[in-house]
């Protein structure tokens, strides 16, 4: 249902969603309450229905708005490089070390999300604002206007 929805205008996604995704979710509870009464609780399947029955109304979250999506991959792509680099800043060695790197990952990251390729756009950032005023830095926002088409060649989802 949702690899069809992908591209679709969020009312329409909503509406498909609580035609097509919502009985399917409703049935789905049905059996998992029926298994839950026969089921070792203690066994992994018993906490594996457990543990669904507990986040039901998360579970559920996607139904509530079209914009939303049914999975959380784009977060977890734009966290797995602070993951890799974890045992990285162990070698940061001072605090700064450590704000330096972190902002370094926040700025690459944003970028992504926002279309842009992290080199160029880091390149026009340290090319821009050491002649900026504080006023002027909202136009060099990733998600701002003013970014030089050069630096947006990346493809969002």
């Amino acid at each position: 249902i949702e690899k069809e929805l992908a591209n679709c205008e969020p009312e329409k996604r909503y509406d498909q969603r609580l035609q097509h995704s919502k009985p399917v979710l409703e049935l789905f509870l049905v059996w998992l309450k029926e298994i839950n009464e026969v089921c070792v609780q203690k066994s992994h399947l018993g906490k594996a229905i457990n543990y669904c029955l507990d986040q039901w109304e998360t579970l559920n979250n996607f139904l509530l708005d079209g914009r939303l999506e049914i999975h959380n991959n784009r977060a977890e792509r734009s966290i797995k490089p602070f993951v890799i680099g974890r045992k990285n800043f162990l070698f940061c060695v001072t605090p700064r070390g450590a704000d330096a790197s972190a902002i370094t990952y926040s700025v690459v990251e944003s970028a992504k999300a926002n279309g842009l390729k992290p080199f160029e756009y880091i390149q026009y950032l340290l090319r821009q604002l050491p002649n900026s005023t504080s006023q002027e830095l909202k136009k060099y926002l990733p998600w701002s206007e003013d970014i030089p088409e050069h630096c947006r060649t990346l493809k969002t989802k």
